[in-house]
């Protein structure tokens, strides 16, 4: 639908020589929906809405790079400016991508061009990126063809077109092990990247606190429940509110969002570092590496903040009056149980990272990838809801997977009190519980695990769209 609507308004456009002037105008009056002879960020935001444009920040980045009398609107002649440097800049990409100089791009010239950025791709996924920009069936994609494609894409060199097509989103349900998002060089050096991160955290606030009970629930099943003391849903929350009234269900949520904030910053800091170290020699990190990198960079904050993993871990825990605050909690765990006491579970918590991240990746783009194979012809880049959608299916995957090591994790911390004879190792404590309770006893808690994912993630992208905005990075 949106290549229809995307040839229709582009289909005076083709032309951009002398006499192209009109096929400008024509292009700007259908944009300027309310005939103020300016386009603003809502009608350009619309219009590329209809082109099937759903780069988080494209008409904010067009506007900004066009506006040059910064009145927040682009005239006609600010809107022709704009668009014949950014087809100048797109004609160097597609030279640099037509190998053999014939005037097309095939699947080969892009599978080369990519690997040369060190990202390995099958024929298949070529021709897939190559569909979609394929107008008159041809599997090729001559200049013309580029041009209409990418016109109203703010990037222009391979490494931002890159990056539409392996579209990420990633979203925080309230366990952050997953591997970082990148930035583009542009966006490192502005101020971007903070925003985003700002959002992000936000956004990872507003989500924790609304799925807090839930995520209590979790915690308290965990370490008490077993099948001689099975805790339910609703008699382990009306035991919460017995004990503590309402505004216990929030137990353990003040540092939980608290740590927001240093883990994402030691993460994203840790990644970039890491990035730069696995490919030493200045070339393009590979997938492989990024993964790495991810994960080594997700085991850095974690072993930062882990000491606050404990705390919130007691604090959920604790019974009425059993701390005053999270400062009081810290100083009577250090003098009753010592320094090591806030590193309990941290063994099993590094190994879980592993296989969430690489099993959470490896999901999501094998959906994000079969969406591809169906919808392909009307875009390459899936949109917002598909996204949301794979990073829903794929996060839950990896909890699945990493959910013992957690359940493990959440016992160590809460035993660390006990005498040093009565602590079990990580592996005596995965055989006592499998012996007493089954293998699906290493699952205790899991159900109001997933019961938050979806809150969780609505809510998380709801806040993130709306702090975008008022950081002035929305779409």
């Amino acid at each position: 639908m949106y290549q229809t609507l995307r040839t229709f308004l582009l289909s005076n456009a083709r032309c951009w020589d002398a006499g192209s002037g009109r096929s400008y105008q024509d292009l700007f009056e259908r944009l300027d929906t309310n005939k103020d002879g300016k386009v603003d960020v809502a009608e350009l935001r619309e219009g590329l809405k209809a082109m099937g444009i759903f780069r988080q920040g494209a008409a904010q980045k067009i506007l900004l790079t066009g506006d040059q009398n910064k009145d927040g609107s682009l005239d006609f002649n600010e809107f022709t400016r704009y668009l014949k440097e950014h087809e100048k800049k797109l004609l160097l990409t597609f030279k640099s991508l037509d190998k053999n100089d014939d005037g097309r791009i095939d699947a080969s010239e892009i599978q080369q061009s990519l690997t040369e950025l060190g990202i390995a791709v099958s024929r298949e996924d070529a021709l897939k990126i190559l569909q979609s920009m394929d107008i008159d069936g041809t599997m090729m994609v001559d200049w013309n063809e580029w041009r209409e494609h990418f016109l109203f894409y703010p990037g222009h060199n391979l490494e931002e077109i890159i990056r539409y097509w392996r579209h990420t989103s990633v979203l925080d349900i309230g366990d952050s092990l997953a591997i970082p998002d990148e930035f583009t060089e542009e966006e490192k050096h502005s101020d971007g990247w903070w925003k985003q991160l700002v959002a992000g955290a936000v956004a990872g606030a507003v989500s924790r606190t609304g799925t807090a009970p839930l995520d209590r629930m979790k915690v308290l099943m965990q370490v008490h429940s077993s099948k001689n003391n099975k805790i339910s849903l609703v008699r382990g929350f009306r035991q919460m509110i017995t004990e503590g009234g309402v505004t216990s269900l929030w137990r353990g949520n003040g540092i939980n969002v608290l740590k927001i904030a240093p883990e994402t910053a030691i993460k994203f800091m840790a990644y970039e570092q890491y990035k730069k170290l696995l490919s030493s020699d200045g070339s393009k990190t590979k997938t492989h590496k990024r993964f790495m990198a991810g994960s080594l960079a997700g085991a850095t904050a974690q072993t930062a903040i882990y000491p606050m993993e404990v705390l919130k871990t007691r604090l959920t825990l604790r019974k009425t009056g059993q701390y005053s605050g999270m400062f009081d909690c810290a100083k009577m765990i250090l003098k009753k149980e010592g320094v090591k006491a806030f590193y309990k579970g941290y063994i099993p918590n590094l190994l879980g990272i592993i296989p969430y991240a690489g099993i959470d990746l490896a999901v999501y783009e094998s959906l994000k990838n079969t969406w591809l194979s169906y919808h392909t012809k009307d875009s390459a880049n899936p949109g917002v809801l598909v996204l949301l959608g794979c990073g829903t299916i794929s996060s839950t995957c990896g909890q699945l997977a990493s959910y013992p090591l957690a359940l493990v994790r959440t016992r160590m911390q809460a035993q660390a009190s006990l005498n040093a004879s009565d602590q079990p190792s990580m592996t005596s404590l995965m055989k006592t519980i499998v012996a007493k309770d089954g293998f699906f006893g290493l699952y205790r808690g899991i159900l109001p695990n997933f019961m938050k994912v979806i809150p969780a993630v609505s809510l998380s992208y709801v806040v993130y769209e709306y702090m975008k905005t008022g950081l002035g990075i929305s779409k």
